[in-house]
Formats: structure tokens, sequence, C-alpha cells
């Protein structure tokens, strides 16, 4: 009986061409294709003689290293190159060998092939792996230089902006002083207008110096003692004309708020709480209600804004504290600061987390979903931290109590 090794020496000559014509319908290009056909067929030889796949493997390798398997298209796969031999191998040993022989011979050659099968697609799948992390490294590469060049691009675009800002409102105050509204109405009802334009531009370029302050790790923080309730009096105090002009209610739980103060930087938690409040009002229709509560945690204070305004959709709840997001059609954008679903920067939500982050604490939403007619409403929770002191403030651990000995 002719055992597989033998009959592949036997026969070489016979594979290399059929799986020549199998594989390449170009005649230039056959004699580059058998070459690679007699190092395959040679190494299968040695793999049935020596009951050992090392030299086929290593045939293997070369093929994925080198991308030059004996085929036409590079995207067929190499696994479908292994598949054509092994065809071609049992369509040989059908048509030379004996009947007695060639159930043996295909049993054994399938063994073989099945092996090399196994052990390409694990090739081809690291490879593939290899160059999905490779392409996936060098995506990621090109967004950090992307969103450094963005963020280079606010810093320098909002300082520069702040210089001719401040000289148009120091000569549009100047002019609104010798223009008076009794003597000059006309004149002062555009004054009052420019004023009203230059101050929203400010609080855009004061956002966006914020914004990237924020990403380059520099915001810094004034800690001092401060009271949710009082905070949230100024804020009231300040969007009174806003809420009336809207016809919404901003309803306060005062006996859920934190009596005792934490220390924070009163000025960044006021921004904190107005963009918050600001967008509950954006967000909910004329006639609408927001309300504030609070409940004491651990080390925390969670304070809930929600509305009755129109949700916001599962895949944007994390969303929507990002840089620039805006739920709409960017076509549709209509400038507003209060006016229902008006367009923004869309820089409110990522300033307030990225002010609760540098203080240590966290904001985040939640929201049955978005529906216009429904109205489901929103919540937004401000974690607060409540310290006694601020963060590392040496003069507080001087003057703690000295332990005694009953403490101890």
């Amino acid at each position: 009986m002719t055992d597989l090794a033998e009959w592949l020496q036997q026969h070489t000559e016979a594979l290399i061409r059929s799986a020549s014509a199998e594989l390449s319908s170009d005649e230039k290009l056959r004699a580059t294709v058998e070459e690679s056909l007699a190092a395959f067929f040679d190494a299968l030889q040695r793999a049935a003689k020596m009951r050992d796949n090392m030299m086929l493997y290593v045939v293997l390798i070369d093929w994925v290293e080198s991308r030059s398997a004996p085929t036409d298209g590079e995207n067929s796969g190499l696994l479908q190159v292994l598949t054509t031999l092994k065809h071609v191998t049992w369509k040989k040993i059908r048509e030379l060998a004996t009947a007695s022989d060639a159930v043996e011979l295909l049993i054994e050659s399938e063994n073989i092939f099945a092996q090399a099968s196994t052990y390409l697609n694990r090739l081809e799948t690291e490879v593939l792996l290899s160059n999905a992390k490779r392409e996936l490294d060098d995506a990621q590469t090109t967004v950090r230089r992307l969103d450094k060049s963005k963020s280079d691009f606010i810093a320098v675009a909002a300082h520069e902006l702040k210089t001719p800002l401040t000289l148009i409102e120091g000569y549009m105050n100047m002019l609104r002083g010798d223009f008076k509204e009794p003597e000059f109405p006309r004149a002062a009802l555009m004054l009052n207008g420019m004023a009203g334009g230059t101050s929203r531009l400010r609080e855009i370029v004061e956002d966006m110096i914020d914004v990237s302050m924020i990403d380059l790790r520099l915001l810094n923080l004034h800690y001092q003692p401060v009271w949710i309730h009082r905070l949230l009096d100024i804020i009231v105090y300040d969007m009174t004309n806003i809420l009336k002009q809207r016809n919404i209610t901003l309803d306060i739980k005062r006996n859920e708020l934190a009596e005792k103060p934490t220390y924070a930087d009163s000025e960044r938690m006021y921004q904190v709480v107005s963009k918050v409040i600001s967008n509950a009002i954006k967000y909910t229709p004329d006639g609408g209600t927001i309300t504030v509560t609070s409940r004491d945690l651990p080390g925390f204070t969670d304070l809930q804004v929600s509305d009755t305004g129109i949700g916001i959709a599962p895949e944007n709840l994390s969303r929507i504290f990002e840089k620039f997001s805006s739920m709409g059609e960017v076509a549709l954008h209509s400038s507003g600061k209060t006016k229902f679903k008006g367009g923004g920067p869309g820089l409110g939500l990522a300033i307030a987390k990225g002010i609760m982050d540098a203080h240590g604490g966290s904001i985040w939403a939640e929201s049955p979903g978005y529906d216009e007619k429904v109205m489901p409403g929103s919540i937004f929770h401000i974690m607060i931290p409540m310290r006694t002191a601020p963060p590392e403030d040496r003069m507080a651990e001087l003057f703690k109590p000295a332990p005694t000995a009953s403490s101890l």
C-alpha cells in the first residue's frame, strides 16, 4: 500500500500544475505561483512523512507575513487558497490512486489539511486583530490630535474675541451715557439692543474660555463656605424675568435642602446650578414647572433639577454633557438663550460637568425618553461633595482636636 508521503512525492508535478491552473488564470504569473506551490507540497510531503506539521506551518506563516500565497485576489483570504489546494489534492488522489489506496490517502490528507486550516485560521485572525488594533490606535491618535487642535483653536479664538469685545462694550457704554432715553429714545433703544447682544456674546466667549481651561485642566477653584439654599436664592433672583417671560414656575423644595454649608467655589457652583436650570427652562414649554429638590447621601448632597419638558432620548443622556452637543438638526439651529428649544453653542452642560468633576462631584441626567407631545420631562442630578474644610486645608488639620486616651 502506498502511504501519503510516497504518493505526494510521485505526483508533485501533477499537483502543482493542477493547483496553479485553479489559482491563477494569468500565464505570466504561473511561474511565481508554481514556486510557492512547490514549497507548499514539499512541506506537505514532509508533514506526511515525519508526522509533524512544523514545516507546513512555516510555509503558512510565510504566506501570512508576505501575502505571497498563490492567489490572484488579495481579498479572497488565505484559508480559501488552502481549501483549493486540498480539493486539488483530493481530486488527484481520486484520479491517480487505486481504489484500495484512495480512502486511506484521503483520510490521512484530511487530517493534515484540517490541522493546517485551524492553524492558518488562527494566524489570519491574529493578523486581523493586530491590524484592527493598529488602525484603532491610529484613529485614536488622530482624534486626540484633532481634539487638541480644536481645544487650542477655542482657547485662542476666545482670547482674541475678548479684546475687541471689551472695546465695543466700552465705547457702547460711553454712547449710552451720551444718548439718554428721555432725549434720544430711538438711539437708546438701539444701544440697549446692542448691549444685550454684546452681553450674550461675552457669555459665549467666557464659556469658550471655561471649556478650554477644563480641557487643559487649568480650572482653579477658590474654596469657601457655600450654602446651597442661598445659592438658589441668588439664582431665583437672577432668573425672575426669564421665568416670567416664559410663564414657567420654579418650585424649590426648601425644607429638603441641606442646611449646613459645604466648601466649594461659590462662583463655579453658581455656574453649574444656573446652567442646569437654564437648560431646563429652554426645553420646557411655556407654562411648565421646574422643581428643585435635594437628598442627603454619605458625603454628598444630591441636588435634583426636574422639569416637565420634552425629555431626553436614552442615547443622548451622556452625549448632552459633551462639548458642542446639539440635540436638534444643525441646519435648523435657532439661537436663543431662553426661548423654547432655542439653540446655543452646546457648552453649558459640558462646563457644568467639568466644574463638578473638578470639585470631586458628578452630574448626570435621567429621562423616560424624548416626546414633544407627552412631555415626559427629565431629572438632572448634581452630586455636590459636602466638606467641612477645603481640600488639603492644613490649617484645619492643625486645629483638629488632639486625640484623647479614651479615643485611642
